[in-house]
């Protein structure tokens, strides 16, 4: 009698081989965050260091030399450097960031207080970017080689290439001082800030704050001080958009389905918005990433020249103080924001695009 033959094993589906794919590519992205963060953490403590001790570097001309010696000895700071190196990496992968020394003040605390801020401009410049730099990146594509297309790419350059404060401290003077058009300093008016502190619990993000009051004049206000930052620094960013969209829908253009679409009659306009759109996304949002540590970095010098209170200002602050207690763990805390950022924007790019986990 013939035996019957074992059923063949099913071969994995496509969706399996792709979710495993995925699965594989999350964990890798993820487990790569502990390195970075690791090797970010310990530059900032090595450049800090090389400072010298930050009780003598913040107020070593303000004590007398035995009060500023029990200082740096109650602080540790007289220990051998490898001591000070492993007990702050303990200190760090358990949140705690230290104690600023001209306040104070726990930095985890400073990052509570005035993180919504820079994470509200953060939207801000993002939201002027997208609607800048997307729309005028397509109509440089459809005018590619042509006036508008080279007009629009001296644009991408120059607002890329100037420095962040310049343009700020322009745009005040254009539309804050000669025009009179809007405020040059601030998150809010002092009326809306003073609604916004007598709120039950506030939540630091100006434009929730403001809906909760009640009072659609205060959501008014906050959006019109909101509108020269966010311009300063979205401009810069919009124009890294603009030369990515620009690049990637030309060659998109020129695909093989898009050659169809055209031989079946297809306007060159319809080709552009509709067809070559989308797959010129993808790498905005992985350049997404980048821009986050860019726009922190610009928050520096933006969130000064306006006067809006969040981690820029304040790391400016304790920069002109010599407190590098409270430089370190903002950067430190900073480093970490930056890692995770770009680790979900990996997954989302991921998500979006398949080529990108395999």
């Amino acid at each position: 009698m013939a035996t019957l033959a074992p059923p063949a094993a099913p071969t994995p589906t496509r969706a399996a081989r792709s979710g495993g794919g995925l699965l594989r590519y999350i964990l890798w992205r993820a487990l790569l965050i502990l390195p970075t963060v690791f090797i970010l953490v310990t530059m900032v403590f090595l450049l800090m260091r090389s400072i010298g001790d930050p009780i003598t570097a913040a107020v070593g001309g303000k004590l007398p030399p035995d009060e500023l010696a029990k200082r740096i000895h109650d602080a540790g700071y007289d220990r051998p450097i490898l001591t000070q190196y492993f007990e702050y990496l303990g200190q760090v992968f358990t949140g705690n960031f230290g104690t600023t020394i001209s306040d104070n003040r726990a930095v985890t605390e400073v990052l509570a207080t005035f993180g919504a801020a820079t994470l509200e401009l953060a939207v801000f410049t993002l939201i002027v970017a997208f609607v800048v730099g997307i729309p005028l990146g397509m109509l440089a594509a459809y005018y590619r080689d042509r006036g508008p297309d080279a007009v629009l790419r001296v644009f991408a350059i120059f607002t890329y290439a100037t420095p962040v404060f310049f343009s700020g401290l322009l745009m005040k003077l254009i539309f804050g001082v000669w025009l009179g058009w809007l405020p040059v300093s601030g998150r809010a008016s002092i009326g809306t800030e003073l609604q916004i502190e007598m709120l039950d619990g506030p939540s630091g993000f100006y434009l929730i704050d403001a809906f909760r009051t009640g009072n659609l004049a205060n959501v008014g206000d906050v959006l019109i001080h909101a509108i020269l930052p966010a311009l300063t620094l979205g401009m810069m960013t919009a124009g890294i958009f603009l030369r990515l969209v620009r690049t990637n829908m030309i060659g998109t253009i020129g695909r093989e389905y898009v050659d169809s679409a055209r031989s079946r009659g297809v306007g060159e306009f319809r080709l552009v918005t509709k067809h070559a759109y989308r797959p010129a996304l993808i790498p905005i949002i992985t350049v997404i990433g980048l821009q986050i540590a860019m726009l922190l970095g610009g928050a520096v010098l933006t969130e000064t020249t306006f006067e809006w209170k969040g981690l820029g200002f304040q790391l400016a602050h304790y920069l002109s103080a010599r407190d590098f207690v409270a430089v370190q763990g903002i950067v430190a805390l900073l480093a970490v924001i930056v890692a995770l950022s770009n680790f979900v924007v990996d997954v989302v790019a991921a998500l979006i695009d398949p080529r990108v986990r395999y």
